[in-house]
């Protein structure tokens, strides 16, 4: 059994791996150890620490798949949520779909039990106000949110440049190969925006029979590549993982036009090897890793392309 996820997860993932051990399904514990992530308002791009989008208003995003049988629960845009992973399991599930978004993500969370959340912590709700008066002249701030909003879409890179997402893999000869992501997004996103994390073949793919994948950061980009299913694909055609996340690589970094930034990829194959890459994203970028000799779960270093 090995188990992957990015540096963020730190909340939840001993919680992951102690159900692991204690023999929990896969998707489970991953889906419980985000929930984890999600919670913790010191994480401050997931949940209830993420930020909001341009009109102050939070919107969440996650998915699941399970690699055996390659069904897939994903939500975007969810408002007053926090449990977003959990409610994209339940709609893989309980419902005959593949995604819901916004208000109707909202509606089934309603229907099978979900609380309504305060989702915005205080200091995102200043930071963001702030922002506002900083970008805005006054007889503009007057009229909002009654304004074009697109002109506002250069400070999506504030506060903290927060690109990143909570991404969990799990990988085992017997349970299959799996994936869970969950994130708030961009901050300062237009409204309604999407990014990888609850696109199946961009922000995340499993198949059992040869590994998983799934990003993180600059979403606009492995959208564009299908980076994830590119991975997972390569695999499936007889390329080493290594080969596999660098011809992912190789993809993103093929493209001149549109918003280019940084993306972290994180992928295992079915034989448990894993490979972890960090392209273009600044400083150190750390992820963890557990399999079932490791007496403590590994924060260990991305490899730098």
């Amino acid at each position: 059994m090995l188990l992957l996820a990015n540096a963020e997860a730190w909340p939840g993932f001993p919680l992951a791996v102690e159900m692991l051990r204690a023999g929990a399904d896969s998707l489970d514990a991953m889906v419980a150890g985000i929930g984890q992530v999600e919670a913790e308002p010191r994480v401050r791009s997931v949940g209830y620490g993420g930020w909001p989008n341009m009109l102050g208003v939070m919107e969440c995003d996650a998915a699941v798949m399970n690699g055996t049988t390659r069904e897939v629960g994903a939500v975007g845009a969810v408002p007053d949520t926090i449990p977003v992973a959990a409610l994209a399991q339940a709609v893989m599930q309980r419902l005959p779909h593949v995604m819901l978004t916004g208000a109707g993500a909202r509606r089934f969370a309603s229907e099978i039990g979900f609380s309504v959340d305060e989702v915005l912590i205080d200091d995102s709700r200043r930071v963001w106000r702030e922002r506002l008066e900083v970008e805005l002249e006054a007889e503009q701030l007057a009229r909002f949110p009654d304004i074009p909003l697109a002109p506002l879409s250069h400070a999506i890179t504030d506060p903290e440049r927060v690109r990143d997402t909570t991404v969990f893999l799990s990988t085992d000869a017997r349970r299959g190969s799996h994936t869970a992501t969950s994130t708030s997004g961009w901050a300062w996103k237009y409204p309604g925006r999407l990014g990888d994390s609850p696109i199946p073949g961009a922000g995340f793919y499993a198949d059992s029979r040869y590994g998983a994948a799934a990003c993180t950061h600059t979403g606009e980009m492995t959208m564009r590549c299908a980076t994830a299913r590119t991975i997972v694909l390569a695999l499936k055609l007889g390329r080493s993982l290594r080969e596999a996340v660098d011809l992912a690589v190789e993809e993103l970094a093929e493209l001149r036009e549109g918003f280019l930034g940084g993306v972290v990829i994180h992928a295992a194959d079915a034989q448990g090897r894993h490979e972890v890459v960090n392209f273009r994203c600044e400083g150190e970028i750390r992820y963890w890793l557990w399999d079932d000799t490791m007496a403590e779960p590994e924060l260990r270093p991305a490899r730098t392309i």
